[in-house]
């Protein structure tokens, strides 16, 4: 079976410097339960759901209104045999104009659907950037997860903090 990344796409009505300040707001659309810097290149942020989600990611890549590349450093799901599926992946988000319009091209390379999250991730993914990406960059508001206080403190001690 050949791999095929997980990539989705949005058009919006706004111009790339909104679509690229919208996707770097990250607690506005994926989770208001970030912790560290989601601003500049080599930033560093660890991104919690409950029990079920905890990841570190660092931006490799960060070029101003054209593109953002998150690495996964480290990475566990309660749900799957394999607890780091996603570490080593990267995420990209694209940005490419025409016409008035923004286009983002958001994949993630190295989710596949030999995956055992492939079907959960990919569904996952598609809510956020087509519905709460989306929705921040056209009206303002995105839909991210609710801010929790129970952060993985275990996880984030042996990782260690984001580099800010």
């Amino acid at each position: 079976m050949e791999n095929k990344n997980f990539t989705t796409s949005i058009t919006v009505d706004k111009s790339s410097t909104e679509v690229f300040k919208a996707i770097n707001n990250v607690a506005g659309w994926w989770s208001e339960n970030i912790l560290g810097s989601t601003v500049k290149l080599n930033d560093e942020f660890i991104y919690n759901y409950k029990d079920v989600h905890i990841c570190k990611m660092r931006i490799v890549e960060f070029i101003s209104d054209k593109k953002v590349v998150w690495l996964v450093l480290e990475n566990q799901f309660n749900f799957t045999e394999d607890k780091n599926e996603w570490k080593g992946n990267k995420i990209v988000f694209e940005l490419s104009g025409k016409d008035g319009k923004t286009r983002l091209d958001f994949t993630q390379i190295g989710l596949v659907p030999e995956y055992e999250c492939y079907k959960i991730c990919q569904d996952a993914w598609s809510s956020y950037i087509q519905g709460s990406l989306k929705n921040l960059i056209t009206t303002g508001k995105g839909n991210p997860n609710t801010k929790e206080n129970d952060l993985n403190k275990e996880l984030i001690e042996k990782w260690g903090l984001p580099k800010k």
